[in-house]
This record gives structure tokens, C-alpha cells and sequence, in this order.
């Protein structure tokens, strides 16, 4: 059997990721996609800035379809730039390396991407390691190359 991540269980992401928001006092756009990218749900809550939907399903996009939280992609961004532009445009959405995109992953199994945008970077990925951890989702995801070696926080 095949683990998804269902419609039900993305709406609860959401809410879980605009209670964060909504406690630092920011009007943030919150996007979850599944584990090929594709969109499940996405809300941008009222004063969110227009860009911020799309800045949302792009981290999402980038967390599901590169299996690690997009901020993990900003060494690789850093020390192979030409690489990484080209890379950046080869999906159905640009594949970002920034804070606010986390992989969805329960009992091993990548089941999507959760991507938040309208705080600050920081902020942005706060409220999403917040809703994920509430709700059971795993946050440990190992080293890009480096096998056993987990993320560094």
C-alpha cells in the first residue's frame, strides 16, 4: 500500500502552520503539496502580501521533490550556483534553496512538502518545524551526501 498524504491531513497542516502565524502577528500564505509536487491546498490569509501563495508552493514544491527542507539546498546553492540556476528551472515550479519549505515525513515515507511565506525567513520556517512537529511529522532528515549524518539545526 502506498502512504498519501490526504487533503484532510494538508488542511490540518495548514491550520496548524496559521496558528504560528497568527501568534507572531503575521498574515502568512501556507502551501502543501504532495510527494510528486503536486498541489493539495494552499490559503493566503487576509493582509498576506500577493506573492506569498506562489513563494508558498514553491518551498513546498522544492521540500517534497527534493526529499530535505529547501534551507538544506542553500550550501549546494551556494558552492554550485551555475548548477543550481539550471537546476532551479527544471521543474514544474522553481525549486528554491530558503528557509520556510520542510518535507513531509511520517514513519519514514516522504509524503509531501509544506511550504509558509509573509514572515521572515526565520519566522517562515518556525511555523512550519511548529505544525509539522504538532502534529507527529518527523523533522530529522540526514546531510545531503553524507549517509547517517542528520541535519544540522
Amino acid at each position: 500500500m502506498t502512504v498519501k498524504l490526504t487533503l484532510a491531513e494538508a488542511e490540518d497542516i495548514i491550520d496548524a502552520a496559521l496558528r504560528s502565524g497568527r501568534s507572531v502577528g503575521k498574515a502568512f500564505s501556507i502551501a502543501v503539496v504532495d510527494a510528486g509536487g503536486f498541489l493539495l491546498s494552499v490559503k493566503r490569509v487576509d493582509g498576506a502580501r500577493p506573492l506569498t501563495p506562489n513563494i508558498a508552493i514553491s518551498k513546498a514544491y522544492t521540500s517534497a521533490v527534493m526529499e530535505r527542507p529547501s534551507n538544506m539546498l542553500k550550501g549546494w546553492a551556494n558552492s554550485n550556483p551555475g548548477f543550481f540556476a539550471q537546476l532551479s528551472t527544471m521543474g514544474s515550479q522553481p525549486i528554491v534553496a530558503t528557509d520556510g519549505g520542510v518535507t513531509i515525513k511520517r514513519g519514514g515515507e516522504i509524503l509531501g512538502g509544506l511550504g509558509v511565506s509573509g514572515g521572515t525567513p526565520e519566522e517562515d520556517q518556525k511555523a512550519c518545524e511548529e505544525a509539522l512537529g504538532s502534529l507527529g511529522y518527523e523533522l530529522e532528515f540526514p546531510a545531503w551526501g553524507v549517509p547517517g549524518k542528520q541535519q544540522e539545526k
